[in-house]
């Protein structure tokens, strides 16, 4: 007799039908649970079997990572579906059993989360699971169909500005902080053109989104903003940067020293210069001129650290006359900055970023 995974549980009714739910041990889960991927079905590529997609490398390893942090949650129930001749339920004490063995639950939503919890070692993670008991193949398909079309991704931009609630600090909290200060802070180079939660008021000037701004700048402060989070929150010290990272995690050092200003005056003063020296593209908002939008924004926050190194400056904060000096050699006018020349994305960003960087090599 096959050995028996016993957890609380509770029975649910529902259009659908009745199902079970519980919660249950995470390496109980991960020994029990099976994802069928979608596939041909043999040689008859017409015929295809499966309802799950294919595992995404990436998202697993970030969940790997995900749920060794101190505040580690999956709120929401995994789905599964498990035949009668390996579930039973006892109403009287509400406790569901099922066999302990391989592919005996069938994945119907939550195979990343599960992928993310295989070699999980630290204290006990319980996770809600609903449970269907013999449920036809066609409900499992069109619960996984369902479940992932009505999902509306969360915007980053939203969820950057939910840090603003975080009681502790961390990367991204300070990198919001500073793309609010830099929105509305009278006379601020970006007043006004940031799109906070990634939408748009109606001015016409915003022309980056809040996670653009976040993201680039997060850039020169970690290189794993979720493992700095879970070490400030643990009360551990956060490792400085090492000698091959100090060019570009150049605002690595105030983070740690709590100097959040310091990295706010070093950009104002930065961008402050390149609206001097290009004012003709920096403050022209129409189509097709790139400086104030993505592309220019992200190739001049890629040039921000190499300034920095050029004028000695990575533990100071340097005025808006240094950055002045430094802009002044590029080869470039207001009316160069134009769609044609760079190219919206990350080619027009990197071709920027070559031109700029030839002024300090």
């Amino acid at each position: 007799m096959a050995e028996a995974i016993r957890f609380p549980a509770i029975l649910v009714t529902q259009p659908i039908g009745s199902f079970y739910v519980g919660a249950i041990d995470s390496q109980d889960l991960v020994a029990v649970s099976y994802a069928e991927i979608r596939r041909p079905e043999g040689r008859d590529l017409e015929r295809y079997i499966g309802t799950q997609r294919d595992l995404s490398p990436g998202r697993v390893a970030e969940l790997k990572q995900y749920v060794t942090t101190i505040d580690a949650c999956f709120p929401t129930s995994i789905i599964l579906a498990v035949s009668s001749d390996h579930a039973s339920f006892d109403e009287k004490r509400g406790v569901l059993t099922i066999d302990r063995d391989e592919n005996v639950a069938k994945i119907i939503d939550g195979q990343h989360r599960i992928a993310g919890l295989e070699d999980y070692k630290g204290e006990r993670f319980e996770v809600n699971v609903t449970i269907f008991v013999d449920m036809e193949l066609e409900d499992q398909a069109m619960v996984f169909a369902t479940i992932n079309l009505k999902q509306t991704k969360v915007s980053k931009s939203l969820a950057y500005d939910l840090y603003e609630y975080a009681e502790a600090r961390s990367p991204q909290k300070t990198c919001h902080n500073i793309a609010k200060l830099m929105n509305f802070k009278a006379d601020s180079p970006f007043k006004g053109r940031i799109k906070i939660l990634g939408k748009a008021t109606g001015t016409g000037a915003e022309t980056l989104t809040q996670a653009t701004f976040v993201d680039r700048l997060l850039r020169m402060i970690t290189t794993d903003p979720m493992k700095d989070r879970d070490l400030i929150k643990r009360g551990k010290a956060l490792p400085g940067p090492s000698s091959r990272e100090l060019r570009r995690l150049v605002f690595r050092a105030k983070f740690i020293a709590k100097k959040d200003a310091e990295i706010a005056k070093v950009l104002w003063n930065y961008f402050e210069a390149v609206g001097e020296v290009w004012s003709g593209a920096w403050n022209k908002i129409e189509q097709g001129n790139i400086l104030p939008r993505t592309t220019g924004f992200a190739a001049l926050m890629r040039f921000l650290p190499d300034v920095l190194v050029y004028l000695e400056a990575l533990d100071k904060i340097p005025s808006i006359a240094d950055f002045h000096k430094v802009l002044t050699d590029v080869d470039l006018k207001s009316s160069d900055f134009t769609s044609e020349r760079f190219k919206p994305g990350s080619s027009g960003e990197g071709t920027l970023y070559e031109l700029l960087l030839r002024s300090v090599e």
